[in-house]
């Protein structure tokens, strides 16, 4: 989207699309009509970057929090081992937890 000239004649404005897998330039013309297609463009242009803006905050803010649920999450699962140690247990080849057999004294 751009304001062109060629050969030393006056401003026109043209913008890009897609059709078809190819990009297609669509020309717009000159004077008022043009000026006004050039804002609207250029408003709907500042808008998808005030949205993109937005969901990109808002996506570092989830990962900060996604950070603290898995700091979270390995801290509860480190103490849960701690506690079933404690408690006599053991975890069987990286899977279910045992309970250790006591030694019966005659």
């Amino acid at each position: 989207m751009a304001w062109e000239s060629r050969k030393g004649q006056g401003a026109y404005y043209t913008r890009s699309r897609r059709s078809g897998g190819r990009v297609v330039r669509e020309y717009t013309g000159t004077g008022k009509l043009a000026q006004a297609v050039a804002l609207k463009d250029e408003l709907e242009r500042q808008e998808r970057k005030a949205v993109t803006d937005a969901q990109r905050e808002e996506r570092a803010q989830l990962d900060a929090l996604d950070a603290k649920v898995v700091q979270l999450d390995d801290f509860a699962d480190r103490l849960a081992r701690a506690v079933l140690a404690v408690a006599g247990y053991y975890q069987h080849d990286r899977g279910e937890w045992r309970k250790r057999r006591e030694r019966q004294t005659d």
